[in-house]
């Protein structure tokens, strides 16, 4: 026991023991630098040492972007950004149903049919009829550029309409002519047909941008514009159209040849529409024809 209890003393007496660290110079054994030392203080400098070395690691790992470019890592704002993500995604999806919806109803108003609240989820009994692009004639080459190349007309600021329908008699009449069938809802016939002759350019009746310019099999060649305030116009049964979807139009620019195409043409004539808020009005309130 007495042995032991000595052991003991003699490690802790040991720690306290007191050494020196001296730097001499090689050739000279000249005494540079000096130190006094204990075992004690050794294993706590070191000790010391070592546990700031954890401390700093760990705040470069956790608190740097240091912590990225260790293997394996994981990056805490990854979870954050993949939910900022997946916001944006949902906006984007709902704005573009809701683009799709507003194409969808243009061309339920081009073709004659009610607008719905929201997008079906199947469309049945929907025949798709290709047309075959035909080689345009030396005279379509001739007439196209000839309508093409005239003066514009008169040109009217969208600024002009305002969404209660104010401002809309500064419209562009489309074409020159005489009206033989008028504005009747009632009859589901939601504009008025002009007759004219062979060959006129249909023009614009505000700026605005073509939304919409195809063939149908009831109406023919059909251009729709959409102008500021929720403004739409369409022309029906042109013969030829001069611009494509997207593009931009003024008011009084050529954007068709006036024709007689689609099953429901009786004749040589346009039909003409103008649709405020998604609500069809009657042109003859609004444009001196």
């Amino acid at each position: 026991m007495k042995e032991k209890d000595k052991k003991e003393k003699s490690f802790f007496n040991k720690l306290h023991d007191k050494y020196r660290l001296v730097l001499m110079n090689d050739d000279t054994f000249e005494e540079k630098l000096s130190f006094r030392l204990t075992r004690l203080n050794v294993f706590v400098f070191f000790g010391t040492f070592s546990i700031f070395l954890v401390i700093a690691t760990t705040y470069l790992i956790a608190f740097t972007p240091l912590r990225e470019y260790i293997p394996g890592y994981a990056d805490f704002n990854t979870r954050k950004v993949l939910h900022e993500l997946m916001l944006k995604t949902d906006s984007l999806e709902t704005e573009l149903n809701r683009k799709e919806l507003y194409i969808y109803n243009i061309r339920n108003i081009v073709e004659g049919r009610d607008l719905v609240a929201e997008m079906p989820d199947s469309i049945e009994n929907k025949t798709d009829f290709e047309i075959e692009e035909l080689p345009r004639s030396r005279e379509d080459s001739i007439l196209r550029a000839e309508i093409e190349s005239q003066t514009q007309y008169i040109q009217w600021s969208p600024e002009e309409v305002t969404s209660s329908g104010e401002g809309l008699a500064f419209l562009f009449p489309p074409i020159e002519g005489i009206i033989t069938n008028y504005f009747n809802p009632a009859e589901n016939h939601y504009g008025i047909d002009i007759v004219a002759d062979q060959n006129e350019a249909i023009k614009a009746t505000l700026d605005g941008t073509v939304i919409f310019s195809s063939w149908t099999l009831e109406t023919g060649y059909t251009i729709g514009i959409q102008h500021a305030n929720n403004l739409v116009s369409i022309y029906k049964h042109n013969s030829a159209l001069l611009k494509n979807e997207g593009s931009p139009v003024k008011a009084g620019e050529a954007i068709a040849i006036i024709g007689e195409t689609g099953f429901l043409s009786t004749g040589t004539h346009l039909h003409f529409e103008l649709w405020l808020n998604g609500r069809p009005v009657n042109p003859l309130e609004y444009i001196a024809f």
